[in-house]
């Protein structure tokens, strides 16, 4: 159901995809918009190595969840700060694609979990995320993404 890379020599391994999702802050989550147009958006994002899943929080409102709600498929793209070998100009970067499932969660004790979890990848400031996190919760959701598909690549900007 799933292209396979046209250059497999490129392919990362599944432990490398993994890595990477779980170290870096943000990506680029993509939804069938309005009129299907496709609709992109910087999210941050938290993997949990336990299910495999990748959990996103959002507004209750809005474009994004409009979209969720009429067609769950999405795709989600990240890659790391990439290196530069030395004597080299282009960068080589690993990015790593999932497709997949999004399931809305409204359970506030889920919501609370997560989001602490997600907010500990920029912050070890426990008084600031619990704040936060009181402040914003119940007007929050959570975007939890089954992943059914991930590749990932190493791509030299040539």
């Amino acid at each position: 159901m799933f292209r396979e890379l046209i250059r497999k020599n490129k392919a990362l391994p599944q432990e490398e995809c993994v890595r990477i999702l779980k170290e870096e802050t943000r990506g680029v989550l993509s939804v069938l918009g309005d009129d299907d147009y496709p609709y992109g958006m910087p999210m941050n994002h938290w993997y949990n190595e336990e299910d495999g899943r990748i959990y996103f929080h959002c507004g209750n409102v809005g474009h994004r969840l409009d979209a969720l709600k009429e067609h769950n498929k999405v795709s989600f793209c990240t890659y790391d700060r990439g290196i530069r070998q030395e004597g080299e100009w282009a960068w080589q970067v690993k990015s790593v694609i999932v497709f997949g499932k999004i399931e809305i969660i409204d359970d506030i004790s889920l919501i609370t979990e997560i989001t602490t979890k997600l907010s500990r990848k920029f912050t070890q400031d426990e008084t600031y995320i619990r704040e936060e996190i009181r402040q914003a919760a119940h007007r929050t959701l959570l975007l939890q993404l089954i992943p059914e598909h991930i590749c990932g690549k190493l791509v030299t900007e040539a």
